[in-house]
């Protein structure tokens, strides 16, 4: 497994391998990573015979108040996970190489970023387009591997894709959970011992939304309050409930097979989001 921080050495190796007629699989992340990134890793691995995860931290989407700066980071631990995996490539630029001084160029999914997540944060999804796209035409990926938990983002991404007609195949991978239900992330490691019991809420309420309208709910402001309620309960504050198309992200007025619920919540300073389908 090489570690690679210029784009240049890269893009160097990236010409070798398919000119050897490897197929070039990629797994964008963060770091930090938890089973629910190894489980993305795994499944490119299946579907690749040279595989890239790049580890960068985008300060393009982070807002100016959010957490950039404390954002959980241990390399070396990636690092020893990710060649277990039998990861062929760990890219892991600094900031100045992937924005270099004086950058002024972004791409946005234009209507579908300022929804849901995007209300609240509404550079997120600019800088995480921007960057993905950036990655694409580096390494110029046969596929590309995303995980459900962000569903907003791989939606917004497949548009990009389609709409600037990339040669890439978006694949998506299912939520990895505790046992208790709490969606895995990064970001679990700021609740509090208090806040990490509450935030089970969170796949609670998305459970009782699927069983509720199997029971017949059809209506999506009856869902919301509901959940909201079982959310409160637990001393969580709501940056959104949402029932919406799972295609266009586009509120529904009646529930139906396929909907989207999705949510953010914050526990204390910790946002956490997660979803289902109906």
């Amino acid at each position: 497994m090489r570690l690679v921080k210029r784009i240049a050495q890269l893009r160097k190796t990236i010409i070798s391998a398919k000119r050897r007629g490897k197929k070039i699989g990629l797994v964008p992340t963060m770091g930090y990573l938890h089973e629910g990134h190894l489980s993305l890793v795994r499944l490119a691995r299946r579907k690749c015979d040279f595989l890239v995860v790049s580890i960068f931290v985008n300060p393009a989407q982070f807002g100016a108040k959010e957490d950039l700066k404390k954002y959980p980071r241990d390399l070396s631990r990636d690092l020893k996970l990710l060649k277990k995996e039998k990861v062929d490539l760990v890219f892991n630029p600094l900031a100045r190489e992937m924005y270099r001084d004086g950058h002024q160029t972004y791409v946005e999914v234009v209507d579908w970023s300022k929804l849901m997540c995007g209300a609240s944060r509404p550079i997120h999804f600019r800088g995480v387009t921007t960057v993905v796209l950036k990655l694409f035409n580096t390494i110029e990926p046969d596929l590309a591997v995303f995980g459900s938990k962000d569903y907003q983002q791989a939606v917004i991404i497949k548009k990009m894709v389609k709409d600037l007609d990339l040669r890439v195949k978006i694949v998506t991978g299912k939520i990895v959970r505790e046992k208790d239900g709490l969606a895995m992330s990064s970001r679990n490691k700021y609740l509090s011992k208090v806040q990490r019991k509450n935030a089970v809420v969170l796949y609670n309420s998305l459970k009782w939304s699927r069983r509720a309208y199997i029971e017949g709910l059809r209506d999506p402001k009856l869902a919301v309050n509901k959940m909201a309620s079982m959310i409160k309960e637990k001393q969580g504050k709501i940056d959104y409930i949402a029932l919406v198309d799972k295609n266009t992200l586009e509120p529904v007025k009646k529930l139906r097979k396929g909907t989207l619920v999705a949510l953010a919540v914050f526990f204390g300073k910790t946002r956490l989001i997660d979803n289902t389908t109906l």
